[in-house]
């Protein structure tokens, strides 16, 4: 049915761990701005002014805050901008403490640590664009609709949110593009129209959706009927999980260091090969920031996690051991 694309943590800081990610730069504080109830934005950039790592619309960065906790925030700046990043960073009431510390410990002026960035939420080449935002998930999509219309490309924007107020860049979204944003607050003229923008298909649109769990599911039971890949969404939280294919212990061999774990079914596959020495990064642990992909040498993956298309599940190649498992008796992993 769908194409779907997914990554921890468009920018509120729900995927979250304390390994710090492996190269991460230290980036200063430059500027932080209050651009929206209960949003902040800050702008990173090298202490020295050293240029920073090319990025494309739908990437994110891991942030590495002062107490080694990690989050996952979409790169919302200008990426032709080689000397400065950008994030937006939603408060979190039941949140474990990131988005708070940010927006109220972080101060221009501090360093923290930044890895990647990493993009499982690529802009695909399409004849239009249909952009679907929720509240803070316009985070990705704002270099998107810039990307599209410094490209010349027929695309719009669906904007939602719960006030006008707390709404990041609809004020800046407007007034550069006009009618082509359509900003929807839900205390002013309710939940978004999903039937009349998508009850029909659209020959050569692409669908880009990003926000709250409730608003993706929605579009795509409202794309059900659209060509394969047409919908790439990402997610702020693991979609739901089912029961695990196998219930019962299985082996991984791990083929670089010669070493096979017996993987039980009360611990992941990647604790296991952690305590058997291989040496594999991770953040979410959750199965939605991409940190830990693997490469799959043999066997059948039982893939669990929030990140891989369709079409990359059924290559089997990789897998993300925070989450997922095995099918079969067997995996031999590139560790």
């Amino acid at each position: 049915m769908v194409g779907t694309s997914v990554v921890a943590d468009a920018g509120s800081g729900v995927g979250a761990g304390r390994s710090t990610p492996r190269n991460a730069a230290t980036l200063t504080v430059s500027a932080k701005e209050d651009i929206a109830e209960g949003v902040v934005s800050l702008t990173l950039a090298h202490p020295d002014g050293t240029r920073l790592p090319d990025w494309t619309p739908g990437s994110h960065i891991d942030l590495v805050l002062p107490d080694g906790t990690v989050r996952q925030y979409s790169l919302c700046g200008d990426r032709w901008d080689p000397r400065t990043y950008r994030i937006a960073v939603l408060r979190e009431p039941a949140g474990r403490g990131g988005s708070a510390h940010v927006h109220d410990r972080l101060r221009p002026g501090d360093r923290v640590g930044v890895g990647g960035p990493r993009n499982h939420f690529p802009l695909a080449p399409s004849e239009k664009y249909l952009f679907i935002a929720g509240g803070i998930g316009i985070t990705p999509i704002l270099p998107m609709v810039r990307q599209a219309e410094l490209l010349g490309v027929d695309w719009q924007l669906l904007y939602g949110g719960r006030t006008r107020s707390s709404m990041a860049f609809q004020s800046e979204l407007t007034a550069t593009y006009g009618d082509r944003i359509h900003v929807v607050p839900q205390d002013e003229l309710g939940l978004l129209d999903l039937a009349a923008w998508l009850g029909t298909p659209r020959p050569g649109t692409t669908v880009y959706c990003c926000g709250p769990a409730p608003l993706l599911a929605a579009v795509e039971t409202a794309c059900a009927a659209w060509p394969p890949y047409a919908l790439r969404t990402e997610r702020f939280t693991a979609a739901a999980q089912t029961a695990p294919v196998r219930d019962t212990a299985f082996e991984v061999e791990l083929r670089r260091t010669g070493r096979t774990v017996i993987v039980t079914p009360d611990v992941s596959v990647l604790e296991a090969v952690r305590r058997a020495g291989a040496d594999v990064l991770s953040s979410c642990e959750q199965g939605t920031c991409g940190t830990c992909l693997t490469p799959v040498l043999e066997g059948q993956p039982d893939h669990r996690d929030s990140v891989l298309a369709d079409h990359e599940r059924v290559a089997n190649d990789c897998m993300f051991p925070c989450v997922s498992r095995s099918c079969g008796d067997r995996l031999v992993l590139d560790l």
